[in-house]
C-alpha cells in the first residue's frame, strides 16, 4: 500500500481586488459578501453581470447563486452571502456547497474574495480554503481504467487578511489522510499494510515508532486486545506507538512523559465475531478504524506544525473476525492493568482493544489522554451523525471540549459519566462486565468501562465518533467518510484555555 498524496494546490495571495486580466485567468471566482454590499460588486470585473446576479432574487444569508463571465475562459462566477455571527459549521457548510458546484467543472485555477465589509473575513477565507482543499482531494479508487480526476492546481486569495495558512493546510492534509485511510478496502489496508504505512509516515515526519506485536502483548498480559485478535488468520495485529517530541528537554523532564496521548481504535474490519453482524451492519465495517486514523493524522499535523509539545499516538490495530478461535460471550480475560473482564458480546470489541491500549498509554503518564473510536451505535442513535459524543473524567474540561467543537465546526456533545452507571457493569465472576446485556445507554457504559483502564490520576477524554461517516457528507465534506476529529483535536490541543485547565507537567 502506498500512502495517499496529500499535497495541496498552490496558494497565491493578491493584495488588490481581481481585475479583468486576473479574472480571465481563473476557471472560477468565488465572492462572499454581505447581503447589501453592492459597492463591492461594482468594483469587480464585468460589474454589470455581478449586479444582475445579485438582483436575481432577494439575498439571503448562507445562500449563493452563480453565473458565467463573458471572458474567453468563461469563468464561473459564484456569489455567496455571509451570515453575521455565523458558526464555524455554517461557514464550512456554505463553503462546501460552493465547492461542490464548482467541482463539476474540474477547474484548475480558482480565486476567492471575501468583501472588506465582512467583519470576520479571515474565518470565511479559512472555510473556503478548507472546503477547496477537501473537495479537490480524491479518495482512493481501484478501477481498471484510470479515472479522470479533478486536479486543482492553484488557489488565488484576493485582498485577504493575515491567515494562519500553515495550520489551515496541516489540518486539511490531516483530515484528507484520515478520509483516505478510512476509505481503503479491508484487503488493501490490513494490519501489515497499516504497519508499513506507519513506518513511512514516521520516516517522513520524524516520528519514533514502536510496534507491540502479539507476542510482546502476550508478555505484557494484554488479554483484552489479544482476545479480539486471536481469530485473525495471520498474527500481524498489534499496537503501534508513535512519538513526536516538539518540546525541548528541561531539568527534571527527560522527555519521556508526553503532554498528550492520542489513542485510536483501529479495527480494520469488524464482522461482529461470534455475535455476527447482519449484512447491512457489516457492509462498511472497513471504516471501523477511523479513530486510529484520526489519532495518527493529528500527530502528523502536530509534527508538520512543529508544535511545541510532546505528543504520542497509540493505535490498536486488528480485525474482529469470525472463526473457531474467535473469543466468545462469557469468557473471562485479563487486561494488562490486571483487570478481569467478563465478555458479554463479541461485537463490543472496540472497548476491549482500547482497554489494553489505554492502559499501556497510561504507563507513560501523559498530562492528557484523548481516545477516538467509532465505538457505539448508541451514540449515533442519541446524536445522529451530525455530532459526536465526548466524555471526560475531568469536569473542568467539559466546556473546553464543547467550545473546541463549536470553533472547529466539528460539533460534540458532552455526556454524563457519573459513577452510579457502574452498577450496570457489575459482574458476578469478574471485576467488570464488558457491556450490559440490554444495551441501554451503551455509549455511556462504554465510557465507564474505558475509564477503568486510564486510572483516576490521568486526565482523559473519550470521543465516540458518531460523525465518522454520514450519508451525504457533513459541513464542507461531501463524501460519506467525513474525516471528523482532526479539526476538533487540533483546536483542542492548540487552545491556550485547555492548557490552563491541565495539571503542570
Amino acid at each position: 500500500m502506498t500512502l495517499p498524496d496529500c499535497t495541496l494546490p498552490e496558494l497565491q495571495r493578491r493584495r488588490a481586488l481581481p481585475n479583468e486580466r486576473r479574472t480571465a485567468g481563473l476557471d472560477a471566482l468565488v465572492v462572499l459578501a454581505g447581503p447589501n454590499d453592492v459597492a463591492l460588486l461594482r468594483r469587480l470585473p464585468e460589474a454589470r453581470r455581478w449586479l444582475d446576479l445579485h438582483a436575481r432574487a432577494k439575498p439571503a444569508a448562507l445562500a449563493w447563486r452563480s453565473t458565467t463571465l463573458a471572458n474567453g475562459r468563461q469563468t464561473l462566477a459564484q456569489l455567496g452571502y455571509v451570515k453575521a455571527g455565523a458558526s464555524s459549521f455554517e461557514r464550512l457548510t456554505l463553503a462546501g456547497k460552493l465547492m461542490r458546484e464548482l467541482a463539476a467543472r474540474k477547474p484548475e485555477r480558482i480565486g476567492f474574495l471575501v468583501g472588506g465589509a465582512v467583519a470576520d473575513a479571515a474565518l470565511w477565507y479559512e472555510a473556503l480554503l478548507t472546503a477547496a482543499w477537501t473537495e479537490s482531494f480524491a479518495l482512493p479508487v481501484f478501477r481498471s481504467r484510470r479515472p479522470d480526476r479533478w486536479r486543482l492546481k492553484a488557489i488565488e486569495l484576493y485582498a485577504a487578511p493575515i491567515l494562519d495558512v500553515d495550520r489551515i493546510a496541516a489540518s486539511a492534509r490531516a483530515a484528507n489522510l484520515v478520509r483516505a485511510l478510512t476509505a481503503l478496502p479491508p484487503n488493501k489496508l490490513d494490519a501489515g499494510a497499516y504497519r508499513r504505512a506507519l513506518v513511512e509516515l514516521s520516516r517522513r515526519h520524524r516520528l519514533r515508532l514502536t510496534w507491540y506485536s502479539q507476542a510482546r502483548l502476550q508478555r505484557l498480559g494484554a488479554g483484552a486486545f489479544l482476545a479480539v485478535a486471536r481469530s485473525n488468520a495471520a498474527r500481524t495485529a498489534g499496537i503501534a506507538h508513535l512519538r513526536w517530541r516538539g518540546r525541548k528537554r528541561v531539568r527534571g523532564n527527560a522527555g519521556r512523559s508526553p503532554d498528550v496521548a492520542l489513542v485510536g481504535k483501529g479495527i480494520l474490519f469488524d464482522t461482529g465475531g461470534i455475535n455476527l453482524k447482519s449484512h447491512r451492519s457489516m457492509l462498511d465495517m472497513h471504516t471501523d478504524m477511523a479513530g486510529s486514523a484520526v489519532a495518527v493524522a493529528t500527530l502528523v499535523a502536530l509534527a508538520e506544525l512543529r508544535a511545541p509539545m510532546n505528543a504520542d499516538a497509540w493505535l490498536a490495530i486488528t480485525e474482529n473476525n469470525i472463526g473457531p478461535s474467535a473469543y466468545r460471550p462469557q469468557e473471562v480475560v485479563r487486561a494488562s492493568n490486571g483487570t478481569t473482564i467478563q465478555v458479554i458480546h463479541s461485537d463490543a470489541e472496540g472497548r476491549m482493544v482500547l482497554a489494553d491500549t489505554l492502559a499501556l498509554a497510561a504507563r507513560t503518564h501523559p498530562r492528557l489522554t484523548i481516545d477516538f473510536a467509532t465505538l457505539t451505535g448508541a451514540c449515533v442513535n442519541a446524536l445522529t451523525e451530525r455530532y459526536s459524543g465526548v466524555f471526560t473524567n475531568r469536569p473542568q474540561l467539559a466546556a473546553a471540549l464543547v467550545a473546541a467543537g463549536v470553533s472547529s465546526g466539528e460539533r460534540v456533545w458532552n455526556f454524563p459519566l457519573d459513577e452510579d452507571f457502574d452498577s450496570d457493569l457489575e459482574s458476578p465472576v469478574a471485576d467488570i462486565m464488558q457491556c450490559n446485556v440490554e444495551g441501554k445507554g451503551d455509549h455511556i457504559l462504554a465510557a465507564r468501562f474505558l475509564k477503568r483502564f486510564i486510572g483516576d490520576d490521568n486526565a482523559w477524554v473519550h470521543v465516540d465518533l458518531s460523525s465518522a461517516t454520514r450519508r451525504g457528507g457533513l459541513a464542507h465534506v461531501g463524501t460519506e467518510i467525513t474525516g471528523f476529529g482532526v479539526r476538533f483535536a487540533l483546536e483542542l490541543l492548540l487552545s491556550v484555555k485547555l492548557q490552563q485547565r491541565l495539571p503542570a507537567a
